[in-house]
Parts: C-alpha cells; structure tokens; sequence
C-alpha cells in the first residue's frame, strides 16, 4: 500500500543493515578475510627475510632482491590470467567459484606454510605467484556479485563497506603480518604456517554460506587465448564513454594509491623522523580515511549512483596531497620519534589532517566509479569488464613503481616533490576524464546545487520505483529544479522530457543536454520536434530505461496542479501497441512552491527579482512522493492527475 501525504513512511535506510543480511554478509566477511590473508602472508615473508638476514643465513642483497621481486611476482597473474577469469567469471555459477577460489587458497596457503616451516624462499615464491592467481580468479566475481545480490539504491552503501572492509583488512593485515617475527621470535615461522592456513579454512568456511547467485552468461565458452581474450575483454570497458572513464578513474585511484604507499616508509623515516611504527601509523591514517571516505558516500549521495561526488574527490585529493608537499618539503629536524612524539610535534597536525584527508577523498572518488561500472554494464558482461579492469589496474601498478623509482632515481627529486607532482597531475587527469565525459562533472553541479538548496526527505521511492526495466515516472512541475531533485532522489537514471523553453534556460540547458533530457514543444510551436520527442521516448522505454514526464506541460503559476495533458496517454498506447506495456509511477514533490526556483512572487505583482529570492529557509524541507506502479495501460491523464494530487495533498 503506498503511503498517504498525512501519514507518510520516510525511507530510512543505513548501509549497515546489509551486515545483518545474508545475501551479503558472508560474501562482506570472505572479501575482508581474502585481503587480511593476503597481506598477513606477505608481510611475513617480508619478517621472515629479516630474521634470515639478523641470523645470519641470507645476505642483505639477497633480501633487498626478494622484497622487489615479491610484488612483481604477485602481481603477474593479473596480466595472464585476467581474461580467463572474467571468463570463468561469468559462466559459473558465483558462489560455486567463490568456494572454488577459496578451496584453492587452502591448498596455497598449506604450500606456503611448508615454505614457512622450512624457510624456503623458493616455495614461498611458488606460493605467493599462487595467491595471485586466486586472487585474479576472485577479482572479477569479488565485484560482478554485488548488482546481483543488491538494489540498486544500495550499490553505493554496498560498495562503500566493501571498500572499507578491504582497506582495513589490508593495513590490519599488515600490521599483523609484520609483527609475527618480532613477536614469536624463533616461533615466527611456525606462528605465520598456522595462521595462514586458518585464516585459508576461516574463508572457505564462511563462503559456503554465500546464496546461490546465477552465472552472468553461463552459456559463454570459454576462450583459452590468452593475449586474444585480454584485447577483447580490455574492448569490452571501452564500449560506454562514462563505463571507459569509470574504468580508468578506478586505474588512477590504484596508480595514486601505489605512488603514496611506497614512499610512505621512506617519507616516515626521512621527512617525519619517525620509525617503523610511524610508518604504520601513516598507513593506518591514510586507510582509516578510505574507509570513512567510503562509508560517506551513501550518505552524500542520498542512496543513489551519484557520480557527482567524483569530481569532488578527485579535487579534494589533490587540494589534500599539496598541502602535503607545503606541510614538510624538506627533511625532519629529529629523528627516531615514536607516535607519540610526532603527534606532539609542531605542524603535525596538519600531516595527519592531509594523510587522511588524502584517503577520505578517495574514497569519494573510488566508491561511486564501481558503483557507476556496476549499474551501467550488462550483467552478463559485468564479470569480463571487471576482468578488463583489472588488467589496466596491473599496468598502472607497475606505472606507478617504475615511474616512483625514475623520478628519485634518475632526476633526484625527493618524496615531498614527487607528491607535489602526483597532486598536479591527479587534477590535470580529472579535468581531462571529465571534459572528455560531462556527465561526471555535470553531476557534480547538480548534486552542490541540490544538497545545498534543499533537505530531502523520501517516501515510497525505494519501494515503488521499479529496480530494472522500464517505467514512467509522472510528478507534477513546480520549479525550474523539478528535475534535477528527481534524479537526486531516484536510485536508477531517468531520462526527463521537458518544455523546450526550459530546457534551453542558460547553464541548465548544458546540465539537461548532458543528462540526456529530451525536449518537447507543443504540436502548434514546434510539430517536428513533438514528434522526435515522442520517438525518443518510446525508444528509451524499448531500452529498459526510466522516463520521467511532468504531464502539466509548464511550470504551475499558482502553486496549484494543473490538469494533465493527453501525452502520457499518448506514450503508453504507444507502448502497449508494440507489445511491451509499461508500468507508471505517481510521483509528487511537496514543499517547492516556496523556492526561489518556481514561479511564486515574493509580493504581489512582483517581477523577476521579486521572484527570485532565497528559500524561506536554508536548505529548505522537501519531500518527493512515490506510489505504487499502475500497470494498466490504459489509464487516463485524468486518474494519474487525480493520483498526484492525492499525494501532494496540501503540501504545495
């Protein structure tokens, strides 16, 4: 039953409630231990390096040469076998290969204990180039999982704990890993054989308690031409502009990410003064942040896929990385400082304020780009895009440590410099990724100027707006930012038809153009182009998308609801004569009459500045009404006015 206008049922939702549910809990939990696992085992190879060289039985180059080849071996698989994987990705059945993958790291990680247990690098090695494998093998499903188990105005929170469960099972894995050896001294390798392995069984363990989840394409034979598959599959992210650009925002956040945490160690000791544990202190700051940066994003983006929050996070980080440079260009006055120490240190602060600010905007970066690949590739695609993805994310990896090392190297530049230069170019690549895809910057204009003017309070949205296929959303039209206020509160794209006049206002009309909103004029001003709207819109509804229509035909002037014209009648004959009837959802937006945006004069008789003032309030209260589809397909104007109206109430 929808809710009426006087006794209404706000949508109030928090991404942590999927913790309670098992359709993601287990796969939240696998994800997190996979990642604690994988660094906990390298990191103790890094402890065990150590102690062979403090006894005596490795020599210091020997241990320099395995601590640079442990990465490249890692990281190897993601280059040849990428494209399987998306492949096999998307034939199996997902949680099949989820306990698949998590079976092999039992077995990877018994090998490494043995290497462990009888210090032997080699079969460590072996091991480590194995957990790439499977780590390869669960990249593609780790992702392609969650539309399936998600809706999709929970994408964005979904994708947020992901990101922050994987960044602190990363540094917690860290610290844990590394402090093995110093701990259980001659019991090290022993300790690292154990907890391996069970972490390996803990996982597996948990993964049979993943629901079952349908392959993408599990008719898909799989192509074993490695090089082949890797080019087509690399295409296939190529497809969709703003699909491309997502892909190569996430390449970017994994080359920034690798820049910033290789230097950390030597910017800990020789620009903060610190020891190892300044060092993980860092670390922790900058993760901490990716993880709160992560779990913001639901909140910021009011529960939908809004890539507006990528602009501001690909400014913010680089605002944040060159007050970095400002902080500390040179050398530290003292040296061996605990945490404590440096915390109390004059201009600490604001090191510790910009290593986290770093990592917050990140994560408003990162979190709406998977959420954005998610929701716009087919899902019998999505496995082998997210496959495609993670080979360019290893060939920025690599960019990122070869062109770390050259700029110290072989121009002498130090750390704080090569920072500064990351800060320029990270801004210098988001202008050139959103002038080549308005859409991101575009949403960015919309959401400030949304969240700025107005507190949006939701009722039915979630429950009546269909989660897939196609729709049309009918509100009554009180403001010039009708539209804009639906797209923020609508979890799905929504194509708007709008009067033609409005759509051609200065800077708006680059917002609507951008958006995809189509055009209309009435038959006596403009026949031809009623016409292609009208085609427009039953080739978007052909599509699966939503259309939203607001059936007055012009803004109201009185505040009250004009009577519905026969267009959206019009459009859903149309539907239903070609055999695909749609459903149509009765929208209302209560609480806009007020705005500075719509038509009301301040006093009576008033012009245009009369009429253009500020809201009542700062960030004015209103709320946007759904109620339940009406499927029949030959529903009038009339009853949907009626409808509208019955929302509304008296709430103008």
């Amino acid at each position: 039953m929808a809710s009426s206008p006087e006794h209404p049922v706000t949508d109030h939702h928090s991404q942590f409630d999927l913790l309670r549910q098992r359709r993601f809990l287990p796969y939240f939990a696998v994800q997190a231990l996979g990642a604690f696992n994988d660094n906990v085992y390298r990191q103790a190879i890094i402890g065990l390096l150590g102690a062979m060289m403090l006894a005596g039985t490795m020599a210091p180059e020997t241990r320099a040469l395995y601590t640079q080849l442990a990465p490249a071996i890692f990281i190897l698989p993601y280059f040849l076998f990428s494209a399987t994987a998306g492949q096999i990705a998307e034939k199996l059945e997902k949680q099949r290969l989820i306990v698949i993958t998590t079976t092999m790291e039992i077995a990877i990680m018994s090998l490494a204990a043995i290497g462990f247990v009888l210090q032997e690098m080699t079969i460590l090695l072996v091991a480590l180039f194995c957990t790439g494998l499977q780590s390869t093998l669960f990249g593609p499903v780790k992702y392609s999982i969650l539309p399936s188990v998600l809706k999709p105005e929970e994408l964005t929170g979904g994708n947020g704990l992901v990101e922050m469960g994987t960044s602190l099972a990363i540094l917690l894995g860290m610290i844990c890993g590394g402090s093995i050896f110093l701990l259980a001294g001659a019991a090290g390798p022993y300790v690292a054989a154990v907890s391996i392995i069970a972490l390996a069984i803990a996982g597996n363990l948990v993964a049979r308690r993943i629901p079952r989840v349908d392959a993408g394409e599990p008719g898909l034979r799989v192509d074993w031409n490695i090089a082949r598959q890797s080019w087509r599959i690399w295409q296939l992210t190529r497809r969709q502009p703003a699909v491309r650009n997502a892909v190569l925002g996430v390449s970017w956040f994994w080359f920034i990410g690798t820049v910033l945490t290789a230097q950390l160690p030597v910017y800990a000791e020789t620009n903060l003064g610190g020891t190892q544990a300044l060092y993980i202190f860092a670390l922790a700051l900058f993760s901490i942040g990716v993880g709160a940066g992560s779990l913001l994003c639901e909140k910021l983006s009011g529960r939908t896929v809004e890539i507006g929050l990528v602009p501001l996070g690909a400014f913010g980080v680089s605002a944040f990385m060159l007050d970095l440079y400002f902080a500390r260009p040179g050398q530290a006055l003292a040296e061996g400082l605990s945490v404590s120490q440096f915390v109390a240190a004059p201009g600490s602060w604001r090191i510790i304020l910009d290593l986290t600010g770093i990592g917050l905007f990140t994560g408003f970066f990162v979190v709406p780009l998977f959420a954005l690949i998610q929701s716009r590739t087919p899902r019998a695609e999505l496995a082998r895009v997210i496959a495609g993805m993670n080979i360019q994310n290893a060939a920025f990896i690599v960019a990122a440590a070869v062109i770390g090392i050259a700029l110290q190297r072989f121009l002498g530049w130090s750390i704080p410099q090569v920072f500064l230069a990351l800060a320029i170019a990270n801004a210098l690549v988001a202008v050139w990724i959103f002038s080549i895809v308005p859409e991101f910057f575009m949403r960015f204009v919309s959401w400030l100027m949304v969240r700025t003017l107005y507190r949006l309070e939701l009722h039915g949205i979630e429950k009546h707006v269909p989660d897939e296929g196609p729709a049309v959303l009918v509100c009554n039209h009180v403001s010039y930012m009708d539209a804009l206020i639906l797209s923020a509160t609508v979890p799905r794209p929504v194509r708007f038809v709008m009067y033609y006049r409005i759509f051609d206002i200065p800077v708006m009309r680059w917002i609507f153009r951008t958006a995809r909103a189509i055009p209309i004029a009435s038959p006596r001003e403009d026949a031809a182009l009623m016409q292609r709207a009208f085609d427009e819109i039953d080739a978007a509804l052909a599509d699966g998308q939503l259309v939203g229509i607001f059936p007055e035909g012009r803004l109201t002037g009185d505040g009250e609801i004009a009577a519905f014209k026969s267009g959206v009648e019009k459009i859903l004959e149309r539907a239903a004569a070609a055999g695909r009837p749609v459903p149509v959802v009765p929208m209302a937006l209560r609480g806009m009459w007020s705005s500075m945006w719509s038509r009301r004069s301040a006093t009576a008789g008033a012009g245009r500045l009369g009429r253009m003032r500020v809201p009542r309030r700062f960030r004015a209260h209103v709320q946007v009404m759904a109620q339940a589809p009406i499927r029949d397909p030959g529903v009038t104007a009339q009853q949907l006015e009626a409808q509208v109206r019955e929302l509304r109430g008296d709430a103008a």
